[in-house]
């Protein structure tokens, strides 16, 4: 069946089969950013936004995605670019396999939250796991990522 949907603001049409999640679609379609962890919606690191809120791409079937809105860290190039700046200044960034699913639900906390605190962005985050830090530098990278305004 054919499924159109926006991916990073361009009109896709897609060959799929009734069963198959976004992530399988994805990453048939040469979207590499989109990273296999857990594939039980535990881990965030196969995260992408739908209609900008960040979702896990493992359980999501592409069939209901009909004229929806997907972005992947693709789709916003430059604010990851940003991010992976102060991830560098902290020394956050450590293997960089949960990057592109941290970059864009650190992207969409940029978008909903005003001011969020540090509480805020680990509550904000609580989905995304990544295996090789301790959260500490993260954490001040997003916020200093959040407080800049260029």
């Amino acid at each position: 069946m054919l499924v159109n949907l926006f991916l990073n603001g361009e009109a896709k049409t897609l060959q799929v089969e009734p069963g198959d999640f976004l992530l399988d679609t994805l990453q048939k379609n040469n979207v590499v950013s989109v990273r296999r962890g857990c594939e039980s919606t535990s881990c965030g690191v196969c995260t992408v936004l739908l209609e900008g809120k960040p979702v896990p791409s493992c359980s999501l079937l592409t069939v209901r995605l009909e004229g929806k809105s997907i972005t992947t860290v693709e789709g916003i190039q430059k604010e990851a670019e940003k991010l992976a700046h102060y991830f560098g200044l902290e020394g956050a960034d450590q293997c960089g396999f949960c990057n592109p699913s941290m970059a864009l639900t650190v992207y969409a906390m940029k978008k909903e939250l005003k001011d969020p605190t540090i509480e805020t962005i680990k509550s904000y985050l609580v989905g995304n796991l990544c295996r090789c830090t301790g959260y500490q530098a993260q954490h001040i990278a997003i916020l200093h990522y959040l407080e800049d305004q260029s």
